[in-house]
């Protein structure tokens, strides 16, 4: 195993964003339709959040009542904006970052991923499951 390779190697570069304005349902519409557990948020081409499947389950308890799922992001989009539930001190890392340096963020389990940014633009994503990818990789 390389102790220094770059984050680029494993990082995921065909992200879905969602502009900061746009409805919550969007965001679980694309978190359900690519199968994403985290979606980081836009405005232009700069990241000033992220928002996580836990962010939305939090909200929404739709499954709990078997209520009709528009009827649960009806209620949502008209109830909370993204930039109420998105995360916005949002950890990062740099094309320059280190696999290893990812790790040791991640390891923390405070969250599972991290955007990848060059001058604030996001340019890739890595998640726990990347780095466990990789890991299965080396051995």
């Amino acid at each position: 195993m390389k102790r220094n390779e770059p984050v680029t190697k494993i990082m995921s570069t065909q992200l879905a964003t969602v502009h900061h304005g746009e409805p919550v349902s969007k965001v679980r519409q694309i978190m359900q339709e690519r199968g994403m557990h985290h979606v980081p948020v836009v405005s232009g081409d700069q990241l000033v959040g992220i928002i996580s499947y836990s962010d939305i389950l939090r909200i929404s308890f739709g499954d709990a009542f078997a209520t009709d799922q528009r009827t649960v992001d009806a209620t949502l989009d008209h109830t909370i904006t993204l930039e109420q539930i998105m995360k916005k001190d949002v950890t990062t890392l740099t094309e320059h970052s280190t696999i290893r340096e990812a790790a040791e963020i991640l390891s923390k389990g405070e969250f599972h991923s991290l955007p990848v940014v060059n001058g604030g633009k996001i340019v890739g994503m890595v998640t726990s499951t990347d780095l466990i990818r990789y890991l299965v990789d080396q051995f």
